[in-house]
């Protein structure tokens, strides 16, 4: 690049655009702790209460039509920021996006909840991501996630509704595993015009029933109403693109990205993601 370019070494990365780059033995650690305590500042947070996860287990947003309005300026730069910081903490991009959902008219509880994540970030400055050094392959793990599905009245005619609710379940839980599969399948080929080969990739489901319909070839009478289209994904667990595999709920490691969790919960998968603090590897 030098005989192309006119360039000049200034040394060890070490700071990027509000990012902060540690290079040590064993690996490197990216967290954002200047911009993140920056933050706390901004929005007259840095002396606020900490606290352990980012948002309640127990805690439900929706539009709060009557509830009280708050700025919606001040709302939204509060919103843009934290999804800044999402680059390097995958441990609030639920709550953060979310909360984001109600940036057109932002009430008091929505504002309650974003102020629920600065304290989080109190809590937590110098959490960031762990790249260690020594993996000697590279591979796809696949997560089944459900999906809220609404599906029309004529799905549901005629079946008694204790197993259309059953149903709805394994349902929404075979057709984000579809979903993930198509993924799956993007990403080999990608990998595979560097010269990467995928064999089977495990893909992770925690519902029995959802497992159950990508591994059974017949169309059962109870299963037959799920659109052809969600089917390539028995189709590609017989070819052996993918492996579905069964996952205890509580292993589930995307339950990070789509719910909240209790604190015991979420900082052994914050923890399994590799979002680790900082001042342990001081």
């Amino acid at each position: 690049m030098s005989r192309e370019f006119e360039m000049s070494m200034i040394g060890e990365l070490n700071f990027f655009l509000g990012f902060q780059i540690k290079q040590v033995k064993g690996g490197i650690f990216i967290h954002q702790e200047k911009y993140c305590r920056d933050l706390l500042k901004k929005f007259k947070m840095g002396d606020c209460k900490p606290i352990s996860t980012p948002m309640s287990t127990n805690e439900h947003l929706d539009a709060d039509v009557d509830g009280k309005p708050v700025d919606q300026s001040t709302y939204r730069s509060m919103i843009g920021s934290l999804l800044y910081l999402t680059a390097s903490r995958p441990d609030i991009m639920f709550s953060v996006c979310l909360c984001a959902r109600f940036q057109a008219a932002p009430k008091e509880s929505h504002l309650t909840a974003v102020k629920r994540i600065l304290r989080y970030l109190k809590h937590t400055p110098s959490i960031g991501l762990w790249y260690p050094e020594g993996a000697k392959t590279l591979g796809i793990l696949g997560f089944g996630l459900r999906r809220i599905l609404c599906r029309s009245q004529e799905y549901l005619r005629g079946v008694p509704f204790a197993w259309a609710m059953a149903l709805s379940t394994a349902e929404a839980e075979y057709i984000a595993a579809g979903a993930c599969c198509a993924q799956i399948l993007y990403m080999k080929q990608s990998l595979l015009d560097f010269g990467v080969v995928c064999g089977s990739v495990p893909l992770l489901c925690d519902n029995e029933s959802a497992a159950k319909i990508a591994k059974n070839p017949v169309q059962h009478s109870r299963t037959k109403h799920i659109d052809i289209r969600h089917h390539f994904l028995r189709d590609h667990e017989a070819k052996g693109d993918i492996t579905i595999t069964g996952v205890r709920s509580k292993e589930q490691l995307a339950d990070i990205f789509t719910k909240p969790l209790g604190e015991e919960t979420f900082c052994r998968l914050r923890s399994e993601l590799n979002v680790l603090d900082w001042s342990n590897f001081i």
